[in-house]
């Protein structure tokens, strides 16, 4: 997956208010559109796109480490950022976006570091103003139960061209 080095490589709004949430995301996990620059440096893929489901893979390294060796909570809080509003945008309509709201992280045991872990996310209510989404990081070799999230977010109408 190439991921945005740039502003200019980000979608611009017209690609947004012509596609669906599912178009979008699914246009960002065939490389039509090139994926968020925080997954390059937090070492995260877009891996999975279904309606309201969502899949990345990542592995933590060094680098992701907070000062006393162990992987940093804002790693494990963006991977679960981004697959449960990931997945709420695959029930956003056309025209529309959405935005975070609030997230809960519960990380139930350390991650070490240059362990690869798959995190899904699923929507469990998408209304037409709010949605509510939940995750699990899991380690890709033994399904292993790192961390639990869940989210609300805003689903709101894209302004006017």
């Amino acid at each position: 997956m190439t991921h945005a080095t740039s502003p200019a490589d980000l979608a611009d709004m017209d690609v947004l208010r012509h596609k669906s949430g599912l178009e979008f995301m699914r246009a960002l996990a065939s490389g039509d559109l090139p994926g968020a620059p925080i997954a390059a440096g937090m070492e995260i893929d877009l891996d999975e796109v279904d309606d309201g489901r969502i899949a990345f893979t990542g592995t933590p390294r060094f680098a992701h480490m907070n000062p006393m060796g162990g992987i940093h909570g804002g790693w494990y809080a963006t991977i679960l950022d981004s697959a449960m509003a990931c997945a709420v945008m695959t029930r956003v309509p056309c025209g529309s976006t959405y935005t975070t709201l609030e997230f809960k992280v519960n990380i139930t045991r350390a991650l070490p570091a240059d362990t690869k872990v798959r995190c899904v996310g699923l929507v469990a209510h998408a209304g037409r103003s709010t949605a509510v989404a939940t995750g699990e990081i899991r380690g890709a070799a033994d399904d292993r139960l790192y961390a639990t999230g869940t989210t609300t977010c805003l689903i709101m109408a894209l302004p006017p061209a």
